[in-house]
């Protein structure tokens, strides 16, 4: 029997390696992992999808994407054949958004993020105050592979600016019901991991290690 190919796609600005505790049978699935590549200039996510969906290099592979990542994979399914489409602490549907991104595109205030700062995460550790800020800050920083600021600046407003009124009936969303960024109260037929926070891919790993392999091949969880 051949093995499931299942492709991973990180969080906005995010690297691969938060799939690190990811380990699913070797027997069943092969694992690739997807990174962020630098947006073309005036690239709508349309397009970028489409540049993405040529790594994707099976037939009827599984798609998983979490976060921004979890959009981004919406889009790239329509340029492939999947087996199985699944999203992680992500949104299917505009509408899914929360408020506060809502206003930020009607404001356009997503434009005035610093994002330039994220080139001195270092420095902002060094002077982060309390113990808590600091170790958001170290596992930002270990984790953040993209830092160019067009691509943050591009990424940011794709994000807030997603266009998609109706959600794709083929996507199987895994959502945590303490999401502090994407909040349970405004998703709708998801697969809830109790106690997931937006960060749950890395700290809630063995749920997934546990259960993505039923969901991927349609049992009971």
């Amino acid at each position: 029997m051949s093995k499931i190919p299942v492709y991973f796609m990180p969080g906005l600005a995010a690297s691969s390696s938060i799939f690190e505790h990811i380990a699913l049978d070797e027997a069943l699935f092969e694992i690739h992992l997807l990174e962020w590549v630098l947006p073309e200039e005036k690239e709508t996510i349309v397009a970028y999808a489409q540049r993405m969906a040529k790594n994707v290099q099976h037939e009827n592979a599984v798609l998983i994407g979490v976060s921004f990542g979890g959009v981004l994979v919406q889009e790239m399914a329509a340029f492939l054949t999947l087996r199985k489409l699944i999203i992680i602490s992500s949104v299917k549907s505009t509408a899914e958004l929360p408020r506060k991104m809502k206003i930020a595109k009607t404001t356009k205030a997503y434009k005035l993020v610093p994002t330039g700062l994220l080139h001195d995460v270092d420095k902002l550790i060094k002077y982060a105050f309390g113990d808590s800020l600091k170790k958001k800050l170290i596992l930002y920083e270990r984790f953040l592979h993209m830092r160019n600021k067009e691509y943050l600046d591009w990424a940011i407003e794709q994000m807030i600016c997603w266009e998609r009124a109706s959600v794709d009936s083929n996507v199987i969303h895994i959502h945590g019901d303490a999401d502090e960024v994407f909040p349970s109260k405004n998703i709708k037929c998801f697969i809830n991991v109790k106690g997931g926070t937006h960060i749950m891919i890395l700290n809630r790993f063995r749920w997934f290690n546990a259960n993505l392999p039923k969901i991927i091949l349609e049992e009971a969880l």
